[in-house]
């Protein structure tokens, strides 16, 4: 008797599997925010250089009642290129002749100004490469814990690794919100997301090893709207509260009732612990209500189905998009609610194009489509309203995580896909050279992936899934 047919005895579609379905969802509601968290925690509000007139009362002291601060402001602060004050310069002394109602621009000159020496803000101005930097190093975390998660949980367990990495993501994520500095800040990151892919790995196996095939898809899909509920969530706890306190706590809960979680019963029966995974596969049956299917389970039953079982046995440019919210000009807070509400649709799209197109023209759809709404943003000139910039965008990153739905929830191709999300927010440093370009950048990769798997992915659809090491 195979693994699978064992399985459907106890229940492979029943009680057990929906609450654990939920029991592992939550977590990846928490744990989504954390890749587009410094959208919020990193965001660049409105600024400028500190300037004694304003901002310290001892000079304060000695400056004239008469003066109101939007006077101070006009002979501290240069004008900048949007017209308002220069959100990076400021004058060396005072300006006061530019309080003369006859007073000209050319009343100074660059001479007269210097960089913030004593600045307000981190990432700005000549710091603000640090903070594409700052993102790239946390999204190299996630391919080292595909192949470091991947590995260990084939050793130790899919349950026991899963709560490690619910502690590790607790204590990391926390320790970021308290860091003093900007190194410590990106180490705290760097091992949160290590846990970040090791959490979506063993969350998919461990749902799809306690489900039968013919649900795998269904299970697939409801769990990759746990990470869009995430976000939703983000949109919302970062409007008024400390989000990277409040997408953290939480996860020290899931360590907790994580230990309660089963173990796969077909990892414990291919490493030989086969009493255990008796125990297992009885608890699962009494749950799913087939507890005397459960109580005629043997050993010599398991070590049969062992046998049996031996015997058979994308990222760049949704990164590069998705990190840089701020750069859309319009509310950053509204925007990822809507555009993480409209990546629900496709989610579900795609779960029914599988059963009727295949997986080889619903990926090459999906990148191209998602590709050309990145490019069509990418033309829309800047001067028109901010829903006229939006729109393209909103479909395109969907779009694009419909394409990331449908590739292989494996290990290699979870280091790929993160390998090429590191890359992402550094694409952004290319604006210096053009406001477009990023956008061209992160149109051009998906529609170009898009036609290569139409030309050279092998289809899948109604195929058996190899399940050996050859």
């Amino acid at each position: 008797m195979a693994f699978s047919e064992l399985l459907d005895r106890v229940g492979s579609r029943g009680r057990f599997q929906v609450l654990q379905m939920v029991a592992l969802v939550v977590p990846i509601t928490w744990l989504a925010p954390q890749n587009v968290l410094e959208n919020f925690s990193a965001a660049a509000p409105s600024h400028r250089c500190w300037v004694p007139l304003l901002d310290n009362s001892t000079a304060q002291a000695s400056v004239p009642r008469a003066l109101d601060p939007q006077a101070l402001l006009a002979v501290s602060i240069p004008p900048g290129p949007s017209r308002g004050p220069h959100q990076c310069r400021r004058f060396r002394h005072p300006q006061w002749q530019l309080l003369d109602p006859n007073a000209t621009a050319t009343n100074w000159s660059e001479a007269d100004t210097e960089p913030c020496v004593d600045s307000w803000w981190d990432l700005v101005c000549d710091a603000q490469a640090l903070r594409p930097m700052a993102q790239s190093i946390y999204l190299a975390g996630n391919p080292v814990g595909a192949a470091v998660c991947s590995q260990v949980s084939d050793r130790f367990g899919r349950r026991r690794v899963l709560t490690w990495i619910h502690l590790q993501v607790a204590v990391a994520a926390t320790a970021a919100a308290f860091t003093p500095t900007f190194s410590m800040y990106c180490l705290f990151r760097f091992l949160a997301a290590f846990t970040v892919v090791g959490t979506t790995l063993n969350t998919f196996i461990l749902l799809a090893e306690w489900t039968s095939a013919q649900a795998h898809v269904l299970v697939v899909t409801l769990n990759s709207l746990g990470y869009t509920f995430g976000r939703v969530l983000l949109a919302a706890v970062a409007y008024g509260v400390l989000q990277q306190l409040a997408v953290s706590v939480p996860c020290f809960l899931c360590f907790v009732y994580s230990w309660w979680l089963a173990e796969s019963a077909r990892w414990l029966l291919i490493t030989g612990r086969l009493e255990r995974g008796l125990r297992e596969l009885q608890k699962v049956a009494t749950i799913s209500g087939k507890r005397a299917v459960g109580d005629a389970l043997t050993v010599e039953v398991l070590r049969s189905a062992k046998q049996e079982e031996l015997s058979f046995a994308l990222g760049f440019t949704f990164y590069g998009l998705i990190l840089d919210l701020q750069a859309l000009g319009s509310n950053i807070f509204l925007l990822q609610a809507l555009i993480v509400v409209a990546d629900i649709p496709p989610k579900v799209g795609t779960l029914l194009l599988l059963d009727h197109l295949g997986r080889r023209p619903t990926q090459a759809v999906i990148l191209v489509l998602a590709g050309l709404c990145i490019l069509a943003n990418a033309m829309v000139p800047r001067g028109l309203p901010h829903c006229a910039q939006v729109r393209p965008t909103e479909a395109g990153l969907p779009g694009w995580e419909g394409a990331v739905g449908v590739a292989s929830p494996g290990a290699l191709c979870q280091m790929a896909t993160q390998a090429g999300a590191i890359l992402g927010p550094l694409v952004r440093l290319l604006r210096i050279y053009g406001d477009s370009l990023p956008l061209l950048v992160c149109g051009v990769v998906p529609v170009r992936s898009g036609l290569a798997a139409l030309l050279v992915l092998p289809e899948t659809q109604n195929l058996t899934l190899p399940n050996t090491i050859q």
